[in-house]
């Protein structure tokens, strides 16, 4: 039986541990399978699309009624602010526009600036500058977070015969009408979603 020797086993050894393997790069083929085709890449664009108009709705809806919510508070903290000025002064406070809640009024109720109108620098209601979605106060007056010109109005039982004209609705997009309502103070505002016309009070 022949053994090898030592350097024969040397060399066996030095050619099986030599990296003499070539390193295979993917073909044309191969590498079109790895990668979106430009078919595929559409229809993906495509649903995309398709999930986006499907939330549209869904995400407009939910804005609209967080808008509304803003509103009712808004107008509610208002109405609130004008009471708690009567109570404070045994009056109600004026308003430059009469119907609406202008800069006069939301000088008297939020600012200590007013001497004439508030001379005991009392903060009745607090009020940021309008934001689209937020509501808040401009140059007009209050504004309601549907628009920027959209300015709350305001019924002041100026008279104190425990009566003031407002508007009404039965139910959304339904008609509007005028009624007595048997309170010192209403605030509202009326939005227009489209066709639907939207009365939102202080009241109900």
């Amino acid at each position: 039986m022949l053994v090898p020797d030592l350097g024969t086993r040397k060399v066996i050894a030095m050619h099986h541990s030599s990296p003499n393997k070539s390193v295979r790069t993917p073909s044309l083929k191969q590498r079109s399978l790895q990668a979106f085709t430009l078919i595929e890449l559409l229809v993906v664009i495509a649903i995309i699309a398709i999930l986006a108009s499907l939330l549209m709705p869904a995400m407009s809806s939910a804005m609209n009624s967080a808008k509304k919510t803003t509103a009712k508070q808004q107008a509610t903290s208002i109405a609130t602010a004008i009471t708690g000025y009567e109570t404070e002064y045994g009056r109600l406070p004026t308003n430059s526009g009469g119907s609406n809640v202008d800069s006069t009024l939301v000088l008297t109720l939020c600012s200590t600036n007013d001497t004439n109108g508030n001379p005991r620098g009392l903060i009745f209601m607090e009020a940021s500058s309008w934001k689209q979605g937020k509501g808040g106060t401009n140059s007009a007056g209050f504004a309601d977070p549907f628009g920027s010109t959209n300015i709350y109005f305001v019924a002041l039982d100026t008279n104190y015969v425990n009566s003031i004209t407002v508007p009404t609705q039965v139910s959304p997009g339904g008609t509007i009408t005028m009624t007595n309502l048997t309170k010192h103070v209403g605030v509202w505002t009326v939005w227009t979603n489209k066709t639907q016309i939207n009365l939102i009070d202080s009241w109900d």
